[in-house]
């Protein structure tokens, strides 16, 4: 690659895999970045030290931040994510920022003070740069509690010769969580009360990090192509949709991959047998490790997963005003995930009804996910909205069969196979309603009981399929091109 067409970039998320993660944002900043860089590019990450991560680091400098008059240090250290691409070794440095006061706590979210820690990441990432003599074509920021970082370099930093030429891009994994705060956190990031506008950052009375983001970034763009159109709609605009459709021309979508290397099933530790395209016949002692592992009967009957945060988004509501005709079914039901109390407490009653048919586990465990992505027959996502889900990309590639409501980037990855024949991969339904979920588990299952030939080309077809980050990364990079003016 010539050295001009070298891309410099900076990825600053909260979250990051394999160091912290509660969903998809970490498995994406975790594994975009290696794809370019093994395209050639330098590109680095920077993120919060939380009191979880422990990996080795190194020592690189130290600075004083100042949040509304109060002077914090930021201690960055600098660490890699490693990894093989064509037999060389590659890695991609990782900048842990670190503050005692505001990060050493358990878990990454939900403080009294998130409003000053993530302004903390945000002037820390910017201040580190002249530091470690790092001058970025781009920085690349994730989600709301990076996008006040648009707003300091537009505002403030490009003032200062080092960060002129910087270009900024914003994504949104998920416009639902915005990052509101009382107007008093505008002191946080040492800027006037001219941004405080509804044109700018001020979102009925509160400072809003997303809107920051929206707002101030020179290109925005989404997980997949539809859910960039659906949220200039009021439906899932999340009352920002006017910004979105004033910033149309500078909106893009671009479905998520999968790091192919950590989600492999002829490869990966965390399963009990690995299996490949040509063995799917082994994908069934998956099947009843997993029955046994969540004591349920340990029989040849179709299991379906869920793995999910449990909101409201993801449609969990439909399941448990069905989950008697469900359960009319000769099948088993396995549930991982945590989040609102009210859904978990409803399925741990669904369990307590179905000892011998439904497994729950309230909680975050990994390893435990990727047993559930090998040992289902299906995988259940019917997500109200789904801005890409990560969960039937991951399904797919372990020849779990997804039945998912098609929206966002479900509906760019899953295909009806009754509809698209040789090219479905999955079963879908369009209505978000608890009748046509349940009518499309019901025709999976009797796919699945009826078509013991064709279920197995299916499971092959899926697990076939490319969903691995060097098409999406390709993607990313025509924006980076776009914005640096490189054709």
């Amino acid at each position: 690659m010539a050295n001009k067409d070298r891309l410099k970039v900076l990825f600053v998320s909260v979250e990051v895999a394999p160091f912290a993660k509660t969903g998809g944002l970490a498995d994406v900043a975790g594994s975009l970045p290696k794809s370019l860089v093994s395209m050639g590019h330098d590109v680095r990450i920077a993120m919060p030290k939380f009191q979880q991560i422990k990996t080795d680091m190194k020592y690189v400098t130290d600075f004083p931040v100042t949040l509304n008059n109060r002077k914090e240090t930021c201690i960055v250290r600098e660490g890699e994510i490693a990894f093989k691409y064509n037999n060389e070794n590659l890695s991609v440095p990782v900048y842990f920022l670190d503050n005692y006061h505001l990060y050493d706590r358990e878990g990454i979210y939900c403080y009294y003070d998130d409003a000053e820690r993530f302004a903390f990441l945000c002037k820390a990432a910017l201040d580190m740069l002249p530091k470690i003599e790092f001058q970025p074509d781009i920085i690349h920021c994730n989600d709301w509690h990076t996008g006040p970082i648009c707003m300091l370099l537009n505002e403030k930093y490009k003032q200062y010769p080092f960060y002129r030429n910087t270009k900024s891009i914003f994504t949104i994994h998920n416009l639902e969580y915005q990052g509101h705060f009382p107007k008093e956190v505008l002191w946080l990031f040492d800027v006037g009360e001219e941004v405080f506008t509804p044109e700018k950052v001020e979102f009925y009375g509160r400072f809003n990090f997303m809107k920051a983001g929206l707002v101030y970034a020179d290109i925005i763009n989404t997980v997949s192509e539809t859910y960039a159109k659906e949220i200039k709609t009021p439906q899932y605009g999340e009352m920002l949709e006017g910004v979105l459709i004033k910033r149309s021309k500078d909106l893009y979508g671009i479905v998520n991959g999968i790091d192919y290397d950590v989600f492999n099933p002829s490869e990966d530790p965390r399963i009990v047998k690995n299996y490949d395209v040509n063995s799917i016949e082994l994908k069934k002692e998956n099947k009843y490790a997993l029955q046994k592992e969540m004591g349920l009967p340990v029989k040849d009957v179709p299991v379906i997963g869920l793995i999910s945060r449990l909101s409201s988004q993801k449609g969990l509501n439909l399941i448990m005003d069905e989950i008697d005709e469900i359960m009319k079914n000769d099948i088993q039901f396995v549930l991982l995930g945590q989040g609102d109390e009210y859904y978990e407490t409803g399925f741990r009653k669904i369990q307590e009804k179905y000892p011998k048919k439904m497994g729950v586990y309230i909680g975050f465990n990994a390893p435990l996910a990727q047993r559930i992505y090998a040992g289902s027959d299906l995988f259940l996502m019917p997500s109200r909205f789904e801005p890409c889900g990560l969960g039937q990309l991951f399904s797919l590639r372990y020849g779990t069969i997804p039945i998912v409501r098609a929206t966002g980037g479900l509906a760019e990855t899953v295909f009806d196979v009754e509809k698209y024949g040789e090219k479905g991969n999955g079963f879908t339904y369009t209505e978000f309603s608890s009748k046509e979920m349940l009518n499309t588990i019901n025709r999976a299952l009797k796919f699945y009981n009826t078509k013991p030939e064709e279920w197995k080309k299916l499971v092959r077809r899926a697990m076939s399929i490319d969903n691995s980050w060097d098409r999406s990364a390709r993607k990313y990079l025509e924006l980076y091109r776009k914005l640096v003016g490189i054709k």
